[in-house]
């Protein structure tokens, strides 16, 4: 696990004033994040990887020239807890292959979605899902990239803290990936209305995986509009609404000297939302 010795910040794709300073390609993300101050970045590959060899080692190499922290969202047709064996099994080819382009990116951490839980019991889907993460880590072996598992925002997906982290539990090479906007809207909001909810939940993971799990985790924080089903959509740091507020989780990570990789999945203003993550970090400090 990389052992950073205070929180990175960065955006998860490229934010829409990364176009309007007329950068063209993914290539050029990494000196972009540098000059304005960020210091990390999330490939998103969502919607599938497309990306050639050349083009992900070339985005690798400019990390690393530019000291950006690298990691992967897999695909979103990824499904741990998929009812038909089939799916099931492509999903494991699709984080393969994710684990492949991860390391031409430089990346040390991939992003994944657990799945629905919608049409089976929470139970079967924690079970099937923890079948696909078995055989998915025996096919890849020993890798020295981490396989993250992301809490989820709507109530009829898998995704609490308690199933990640049980999941989590089953193998070193398994990490958390705490979507803080994730957790408040699947529960209609509240879930982090001070610095001691943010603490209570660091705690929590060190608490079943251990403190270099917790003090080192990889997250995502964005605003998020729920509903009673749960998220509805990523809102941007203008929201004063819906929330989570990010000051707390600030004052969290300074007062316990926490050092995460934050993600900021802002709708479009991820880049300077995530700027001034690390502003009102520094601020603290």
């Amino acid at each position: 696990m990389n052992k950073r010795t205070c929180p990175h910040f960065g955006p998860g794709g490229n934010s829409e004033s990364f176009y309007t300073a007329g950068n063209k390609s993914t290539k050029q993300a990494p000196a972009w994040l540098q000059s304005v101050g960020l210091d990390a970045y999330e490939y998103e590959a969502g919607n599938g990887i497309s990306a050639g060899e050349k083009s992900l080692a070339e985005v690798g190499e400019a990390a690393r020239a530019c000291g950006i922290e690298m990691s992967l969202h897999t695909p979103y047709f990824i499904s741990l807890s998929g009812i038909d064996p089939e799916k099931r099994l492509k999903s494991i080819d699709y984080i393969e292959e994710s684990l492949w382009a991860a390391g031409l990116l430089g990346a040390n951490e991939i992003v994944i979605h657990c799945g629905s839980a919608g049409k089976i019991s929470r139970e079967e889907a924690m079970r099937l899902s923890a079948d696909t993460l078995y055989k998915t880590l025996e096919r890849v072996g020993d890798v020295p990239i981490s396989l993250g598992v992301e809490t989820m925002g709507k109530q009829n997906q898998l995704g609490t803290l308690d199933e990640v982290l049980t999941l989590c539990k089953m193998d070193a090479r398994l990490s958390p990936v705490v979507d803080f906007g994730h957790l408040n809207a699947r529960e209609c909001g509240g879930v982090f209305p001070d610095a001691d909810a943010y603490r209570a939940l660091f705690d929590r993971v060190a608490e079943v995986l251990g403190d270099d799990k917790a003090r080192y985790m990889h997250c995502h924080f964005s605003k998020i509009e729920w509903t009673a089903a749960g998220e509805k959509r990523h809102l941007t740091f203008a929201d004063t609404l819906y929330g989570p507020d990010f000051e707390p989780l600030m004052e969290t990570l300074v007062r316990e000297n926490l050092c995460p990789r934050i993600i900021c999945e802002s709708a479009g203003t991820m880049a300077e939302d995530a700027l001034t993550m690390k502003q009102c970090y520094l601020a603290m400090k």
